[in-house]
């Protein structure tokens, strides 16, 4: 028995080798292509495994891993009981989860909103319009934000003192509550656009004839989508709500310094910029390897947590 299994995986060996010369010598244009941003991915993801030992060195750049301490937990302990992480912690979970119950539903809700249309050309003209400002960088955003939203002369203030809805300017990215709301809806209108094209690519791999059939029995259009449509996309929407899930105890340092001032410092202070100003800057590499690895954890954590419920509710997960 041993030596037919090892006649077999011989066999199995050759034949698989014989496959990829074949498909080498087909394809082998595509093969060296894929070879750049494969190499990209290990040197810029997997290369890096090595220097997370610096979460147990009082690094130092200058002086190398010889130089430099050894100090065991002691970097991970002073992290952990710094106030200024905690109150980064604490403001990075609060939007984040903001941003997922506000942002996440948008483009499934803008997906089957374009779907209903029929007149094609507007239907075409509202993707590219809703798209667009998926390309557009936070400072650019930022920049259009903070002259729109000027409280004496910004353009909006200005169209509702002059339609007689407010009296004196809303400082919508001059004070903190108010600018928690713009920074969130801001996201939103940035981010729905391009998640939209997913949800649009599974609505079209729904069978025609469902519809048909549901309208033949009469199904209104809203029957039509909350009977057909959501229930054909569900595996799609599991998918996205793992990976944003994963996202959760992420930051991005463009948008909050793009959007962000001193009046707002409260809110704004999140773990991108924390690690940015109290390690990178000032010069603190270990303690912003500790909090990106924390950041890391937390988010794998939550994705395999999410993909088991997911699975244990009849779904197909992402693992």
């Amino acid at each position: 028995m041993a030596r037919q299994k090892a006649v077999v995986d011989t066999a199995g060996q050759v034949s698989r080798l014989d496959s990829f010369k074949k498909a080498w010598k087909r394809d082998w244009q595509l093969y060296i292509l894929l070879m750049i941003p494969l190499a990209m991915v290990i040197i810029f993801n997997y290369a890096s495994y090595p220097g997370m030992r610096m979460i147990f060195y009082n690094y130092k750049p200058a002086r190398g891993w010889a130089g430099s301490k050894f100090v065991g937990l002691d970097i991970i302990k002073k992290v952990f009981t710094q106030r200024a992480f905690q109150e980064s912690l604490g403001a990075t979970i609060v939007f984040n989860v903001l941003d997922l119950l506000i942002g996440f539903p948008m483009p499934i809700i803008l997906a089957l909103m374009l779907n209903g249309l029929r007149f094609k050309t507007y239907k075409k003209v509202s993707q590219t319009i809703l798209y667009l400002p998926h390309f557009l960088s936070w400072a650019v955003i930022g920049s259009v934000a903070y002259t729109m939203f000027r409280p004496s002369t910004g353009l909006v203030n200005m169209a509702l003192m002059k339609m007689g809805a407010i009296t004196e300017g809303i400082p919508f990215l001059t004070e903190k509550w108010h600018w928690a709301v713009t920074y969130l809806l801001i996201n939103v209108w940035q981010t729905m656009g391009w998640g939209t094209i997913i949800y649009l690519a599974a609505i079209t791999s729904i069978n025609g004839e469902l519809y048909e059939a549901a309208m033949i029995d009469g199904a209104t259009k809203w029957q039509r989508t909350l009977y057909i449509t959501l229930p054909g996309i569900k595996g799609t929407i599991v998918t996205m709500l793992i990976m944003n899930l994963g996202r959760v105890m992420g930051s991005n340092l463009e948008r909050l310094t793009a959007l962000g001032n001193t009046q707002v410092k409260d809110f704004q202070y999140q773990l991108a910029v924390y690690i940015y100003q109290h390690g990178i800057k000032s010069g603190k590499f270990s303690e912003a390897t500790v909090v990106g690895l924390f950041q890391s954890l937390v988010g794998l954590a939550l994705v395999i947590a999410a993909d088991k419920i997911a699975k244990k509710l009849g779904e197909d997960g992402l693992l």
